[in-house]
């Protein structure tokens, strides 16, 4: 089993867990196929669960990635700790990256989710181990949000050293948009979490992430 840090080094394809697109029998269904198709990394994002139920989820989805692949937790430090998650994701209204990593400890996984460049580097120098930079299309999850300039996201793929996931409605119809601007990560949730072929759609955006 490689360290999870490694694991994220090697990172292409971050796939997005999302309650508000499926209940948690079908993100489990999800989660397992997956995985055996070559996900790399994984997020739950929970924003209405209870703190017992989120637990219960990231319990059975870590008896599924088993650490060979992180499972991070959004924005929930206390149920990351409990369950013994790889990682924590936080966003500019969250914890910030300094509290988190107090919380988390120095070995966990901490992600931090940037709208510009200044959040990019700010991320950065204090220790991020990724960014989620978006969005970058238009996306349900944060309806009042503007797709972004793709020239920006292609400023911060050159300047940040640290894994760069671009998000926000990505699928397969649109990725290929981001490879010239030197994207070789990203992090999709309704093409896959919605993919009439799971293990279909997950290999399909690998390839394009490949080269």
């Amino acid at each position: 089993m490689r360290s999870n840090k490694k694991s994220l080094a090697a990172a292409k394809l971050y796939l997005i867990l999302d309650t508000q697109v499926l209940d948690y029998d079908d993100l489990l269904r999800v989660l397992k196929d997956s995985v055996r198709s070559g996900i790399d990394i994984v997020q739950l994002r929970d924003k209405k669960g209870s703190a017992k139920e989120i637990l219960d989820f990231c319990r059975k989805a870590l008896k599924i990635t088993r650490h060979k692949i992180p499972f991070i937790v959004n924005d929930r430090a206390d149920v990351a700790l409990v369950s013994g998650a790889d990682g924590l994701h936080v966003g500019q209204e969250d914890l910030t990256y300094l509290q988190a990593r107090k919380m988390m400890g120095p070995s966990k996984i901490i992600g931090v989710s940037c709208q510009n460049l200044e959040h990019a580097l700010k991320a950065q120098s204090q220790g991020a181990d990724y960014i989620g930079f978006g969005s970058v299309f238009q996306t349900q999850t944060k309806p009042g949000r503007q797709a972004m300039d793709l020239d920006l996201l292609q400023k911060v793929i050159r300047r940040i050293k640290i894994p760069v996931f671009p998000i926000g409605g990505i699928s397969r119809g649109n990725i290929g948009r981001l490879i010239p601007l030197g994207a070789t990560r990203a992090a999709v949730c309704r093409d896959i979490l919605l993919a009439k072929n799971v293990a279909q759609a997950t290999k399909e955006l690998k390839m394009f992430l490949s080269g």
